[in-house]
């Protein structure tokens, strides 16, 4: 454990140290595209942040590769090397794309490269406990048909769900603990050292969030891009497939005693098929939703807009760093819930723990919808979203809202329009902003910005 844990301190050092330079270089490179309709940022942000994460994973793997029982992992499997080439060629393509934007079908077709990539090197799935039937060994095409959907799958998966200042390096991070405690417990407690290279991608890939997330969270300094984005989803699931497909469930003999204790047994078994899916749940729901969507609106499937759940959040009207609380929660619930569950799966105190946490999830959800109002005398004690509506008082000096009404009538007489531009009446709504450049792009823009920070080459050519 000791060992694991400075693996994990020193990918999140070198990752911590490298963000701020890499940040100075995207903005030189010119890597700060300008503000889209869907973003939720209102200045341009520099990407590029996978330079980092990437490496601080390799001094993880080379610290862990002079470690004295680590280095085991590097002489009895070629998983880790697998790991490193294909995380190499995803980051590649991801660096291009965060400066050129390069199309989404190449992008695709990489994935699958690099998913091959792996399992060339051996990291592939060779079996699949199923329920019921036992250990199905899997054909040579559909390991490898198995293996790079997971991990086209996951990598999209993770990269949808980056529409927030530290949304996705939060929640990978969460995701990636629960998993390093699942790896762990199948390493250590039944003493299986296959599962010794998908604790150590555990251990690396919470090292490579936990040190960029000090520079993402809101307001973010840097973006990861889908540079980092696409590096930690494949580190995920280079993770899950080591576990589902390396080890083999007869090794934990868990095949003895009544019918009913084995089917309690192998539920650490069966785990490995739903972790993968659990840990990334809400990227995944995400996933599924946005393809559906556009879909069934006539769009490609690649196609962005503003109908992420994290978008959704902020319409409701939660706050940015609240909606990112939210997202940290549930991916807590779903992937420490499932652990919990392959641990005890007869204990019935942890089937309710998830269902109470589920319901203080769901209150959280629709907290904006039941604002409280405190009364009259307890205003000046609350903050202001909890006061009830009362005239706005005008400093000295200051235009009145009958003054401004006035004025505005005047100029519409001058202009002969006869109509005037003052404040609506109370009965009237104004009319909903549009996101675009001058208007606002998400809960958190009040009002109109420059496109460029300023003349230091922030801008690009195009």
């Amino acid at each position: 454990m000791r060992e694991y844990l400075l693996t994990l301190c020193i990918t999140a050092a070198v990752t911590y140290l490298l963000t701020g330079p890499v940040r100075k270089f995207a903005i030189v490179a010119g890597a700060m595209p300008e503000i889209r309709a869907r973003d939720v940022h209102r200045e341009p942000t520099p990407r590029l942040g996978g330079i980092a994460m990437f490496f601080g994973m390799c001094a993880g793997l080379l610290a862990a590769d002079h470690l004295t029982n680590l280095n085991e992992v590097f002489e009895k499997s070629n998983e880790p090397r697998a790991l490193l080439s294909g995380a190499a060629l995803i980051w590649l393509i991801g660096v291009l794309d965060d400066k050129f934007e390069i199309d989404a079908l190449i992008k695709l077709g990489g994935q699958m490269i690099a998913a091959g990539v792996m399992v060339m090197q051996g990291l592939t799935i060779l079996w699949l406990p199923v329920p019921g039937v036992g250990t199905v060994a899997l054909t040579q095409w559909q390991g490898t048909l198995l293996t790079v959907a997971l991990v086209v799958i996951t990598i999209n998966a993770v990269n949808f769900v980056d529409g927030l200042d530290g949304l996705a390096a939060g929640m990978v991070c969460i995701a990636a603990a629960a998993f390093f405690m699942y790896a762990y417990r199948i390493w250590y407690s039944y003493g299986i050292e296959a599962a010794a290279p998908a604790t150590l991608f555990a251990a690396v890939l919470m090292g490579m969030c936990l040190g960029f997330l000090p520079h993402n969270m809101h307001p973010a300094r840097i973006f990861m891009g889908d540079s980092g984005s696409m590096l930690i989803g494949l580190v995920l699931a280079a993770g899950a497939i080591s576990v589902t497909g390396q080890v083999d469930p007869d090794v934990m003999k868990l095949f003895s005693g009544s019918e009913r204790n084995a089917v309690h047994q192998m539920v650490p078994v069966y785990i490995p098929l739903l972790m993968p899916l659990t840990i990334i749940a809400i990227p995944t729901a995400d996933f599924v939703f946005a393809v559906v969507r556009r879909t069934w609106r006539g769009q490609s499937p690649f196609a962005a807009d503003r109908g992420h759940l994290h978008h959704r959040l902020l319409q409701i009207g939660h706050s940015h760093s609240r909606a990112v609380l939210i997202m940290y929660f549930w991916a807590a619930v779903i992937g420490f819930g499932a652990l919990g569950y392959s641990v005890n799966s007869a204990s019935m105190w942890i089937v309710l723990g998830i269902v109470f946490l589920s319901f203080v999830g769901l209150v959280l959800l629709l907290l904006p919808r039941f604002t409280p109002r405190a009364p009259r005398w307890a205003e000046r004690f609350v903050p202001p979203r909890y006061r009830r509506g009362r005239s706005v008082a005008t400093a000295p000096g200051a235009s009145t809202p009958a003054a401004l009404s006035g004025a505005a009538e005047a100029r519409a007489k001058a202009d002969g329009t006869g109509a005037a531009d003052g404040p609506l009446a109370p009965h009237e709504h104004p009319a909903p902003i549009v996101a675009g450049v001058s208007g606002v792009n998400g809960a958190t823009a009040v009002g109109p910005r420059s496109r460029l920070l300023d003349g230091r080459g922030a801008g690009t050519s195009r």
